[in-house]
């Protein structure tokens, strides 16, 4: 019996080496089909095992003010005043049976979260499909930067002149260490002997 549905799952494709397998990896820098953007793909900061997507470059960063575009369309109030440079765009997509990574980006221009899905088949480009509603899709190529651009935040994620993780993406503080016991003063540290 055992034979039978080991051959079946192979001949479906499903073998278990083939569920195992991962989607290769799209981190880096993307220059977007428009070329409106440049975004950084990684490991999210609280989930490891899933990518998240920043907008680290702006063709356009300014408004026709001369002010930093903020992400006013955001439909979260709490949103709306962030700086469009460095927002997240990509939320923690995660692996899925076709090798791919799937879940939710967000379009600035208004305001929405779309069904994407990314892949890479080639060196040097990334794939990316966008769906509203399951069945309106659209898809682009977008490039690997391997430059830096004037203007481009090349920090690390979180820190100055880097982008920043929406709340529900950013990794917990680090703990400064166990709480002393209910009721029990903290232990001071020896002093060293001399």
């Amino acid at each position: 019996m055992k034979k039978v549905l080991t051959g079946a799952l192979v001949a479906l494709g499903l073998s278990s080496a083939g569920a195992l397998a991962s989607p290769k990896d799209p981190s880096g820098t993307w220059l977007t089909e428009d070329g409106r953007a440049r975004i950084r793909i990684e490991k999210c900061p609280s989930r490891t095992d899933r990518v998240c997507g920043y907008a680290v470059w702006l063709k356009t960063p300014n408004d026709d003010k001369g002010q930093p575009r903020v992400d006013f369309k955001n439909v979260d109030a709490k949103k709306r005043g962030r700086p469009a440079l460095g927002h997240q765009l990509i939320m923690g997509l995660k692996p899925n049976a076709d090798n791919r990574y799937e879940g939710q980006i967000y379009n600035a221009d208004d305001g929405k979260l779309y069904d994407v899905t990314i892949w890479t088949e080639e060196a040097g480009e990334l794939n990316v499909r966008g769906c509203l509603m399951g069945f309106l899709c659209g898809s682009q190529t977008w490039t690997r930067a391997n430059d830096t651009a004037a203007g481009q935040l090349t920090a690390a994620t979180g820190a100055p002149n880097g982008p920043r993780p929406d709340p529900e993406w950013a990794a917990a503080p680090k703990a400064a260490g166990p709480a002393p016991a209910a009721g029990k003063p903290a232990t001071p540290a020896a002093a060293p002997k001399p």
